[in-house]
């Protein structure tokens, strides 16, 4: 049977393409399920050029109207939602609710944001001078470009495209070479509801090629990337050429915090939906958790039980599994590495530890104690369903211990001491805290790391402000 062969998309047409290919695998299998074009620089400038042409034509468009637009992409996607779930579980091996809700939250996400067409605005800012009025005027950028992570891929589209296009950017987006399928059906969409030719364009590729020309095009804008800091330092490194502005979403090291007056089924159902929420690889994962010492028995024993109870497989042939496999044969590789070296320098097995099954890249739920702040399990990210545990004495401790990371994108704390509570959101160093729920962020909120995981952020008012630059006019009428 002949692989399936899918096309980019670049000036409102899917493109012809007669170089390498790029095989997608299926995790949960191991079969190779279709092929994407192996894109080159000249097919990232080639849709930069078009977004480049597109722009000046869709920044006069009032936002209202761009906001229609979205309107119009949101409802086709609801339409197709079986599929696109679909083909999310296929290349990417997520669990089939998890898949339906990322498909229906990105068309939430579309609408919602079409939703600010007529709120962003600018200023009039007071003037020294009797007879002069001063306008803050919030512009487009221009052309945008966005790197696409593979753990939430459809979603990201959104993230990054909805609020480029209401504020009149239009965009260039590569979506990861491990889930590009995705992105593919979001193209048939966006050609199916008219959008204009040239505001929305996708290359595939690999990042060193297409990722770099798409952030040192000195055409860019603005370049914003969901990814490993590696992958933050290159386009930095790329961007810096030209000045541009990037916006960078770099990952993260998530501590929680039990305390000893927390709710302990709370806490424990919490950060257990918080650890293997897509087989653990989510940026703003619960990946490490301190517990007070006093309820450190209890705590275990509860999530021992809670983690004996998890279930994996294949999700596109099991409906009701917890979890499905890790993304490729590297990342299962890497999530063994990780376990392997920390059982070497001392921590403790209590379930779990190895790969689940001989086909596919399952990973068991592990959990390990024992661990100490200076191991890599504590300090490097994992991304992989592996949770350590330690403990703490008091909540000066367990803030310096959660603080202590070169990350700072999520934290947690679960605690019924409002006092409590509030010490930690003043003395937490990052960008989001969640008391007594799991980590999963809104889209009215605001999705910005500190440390190395990133620059910038996504989501709410914010998000959209990162799209817009201003400009001011000194219009003095005497």
């Amino acid at each position: 049977m002949a692989t399936i062969q899918k096309q980019m998309y670049i000036d409102g047409e899917f493109q012809s393409h007669q170089g390498a290919w790029i095989e997608v695998i299926n995790p949960a299998t191991e079969a190779v399920i279709a092929q994407v074009p192996e894109g080159s620089r000249e097919d990232a400038q080639r849709a930069i050029d078009a977004a480049e042409a597109a722009q000046p034509q869709w920044e006069a468009l009032p936002a209202v109207e761009r906001g229609v637009w979205l309107h119009k992409i949101a409802a086709a996607i609801r339409q197709r939602e079986p599929e696109l779930t679909a083909t999310i579980v296929a290349e990417g091996g997520k669990t089939q609710g998890l898949a339906q809700t990322e498909v229906l939250f990105t068309a939430d996400y579309l609408d919602y944001m079409a939703e600010w067409a007529r709120r962003y605005e600018g200023e009039i800012v007071q003037s020294d001078r009797p007879d002069e009025n001063i306008f803050v005027f919030k512009k487009a950028i221009g052309v945008t470009t966005g790197i696409l992570p593979w753990n939430f891929p459809f979603f990201l589209i959104a993230r990054k495209a909805a609020p480029a296009l209401i504020t009149g950017n239009t965009i260039v987006l590569k979506p990861s070479e491990v889930t590009p399928l995705n992105a593919v059906i979001f193209a048939e969409i966006v050609q199916q509801v008219g959008l204009p030719k040239g505001v929305l364009n996708i290359v595939f590729g690999y990042g060193p090629v297409v990722g770099q020309e798409l952030a040192a095009s000195p055409k860019v804008g603005m370049v914003s990337l969901t990814g490993s800091v590696n992958a933050g330092i290159q386009t930095m490194t790329a961007a810096a050429r030209n000045v541009t502005k990037v916006s960078l979403e770099l990952g993260g090291k998530a501590p929680a915090i039990v305390m000893d007056d927390a709710d302990l089924d709370l806490a424990v159902k919490a950060i257990v939906s918080s650890r293997i929420i897509n087989s653990g690889q989510v940026c703003n994962c619960a990946e490490r958790v301190y517990v007070q010492e006093g309820i450190y028995d209890a705590f275990m024993a509860r999530l021992t039980t809670a983690f004996s109870k998890i279930t994996w497989g294949n999700p596109a042939e099991q409906q009701d599994v917890d979890m499905g496999p890790l993304i490729s044969a590297a990342a299962l590789q890497r999530v063994e590495e990780k376990v392997a070296y920390a059982l070497k320098q001392g921590a403790q097995l209590i379930t779990g530890g190895k790969r689940a099954g001989e086909t596919g890249y399952f990973f068991q739920p592990t959990i390990l104690s024992g661990v100490k702040q200076d191991m890599a399990i504590m300090q490097e990210e994992i991304f992989g369903p592996v949770l350590p545990v330690t403990t703490f004495r008091t909540l000066d401790e367990a803030i310096a211990l959660a603080n202590d990371s070169e990350y700072g994108l999520t934290s947690s704390l679960y605690t019924q001491n409002l006092n409590t509570a509030m010490i930690a959101l003043r003395r937490l160093k990052f960008g989001e805290t969640y008391i007594n729920r799991e980590n999963f962020e809104a889209m009215q909120g605001f999705h910005a790391g500190w440390r190395k995981s990133g620059i910038g952020g996504a989501d709410g008012r914010h998000g959209l402000e990162e799209y817009l630059q201003t400009h001011v006019a000194y219009l003095q009428f005497k």
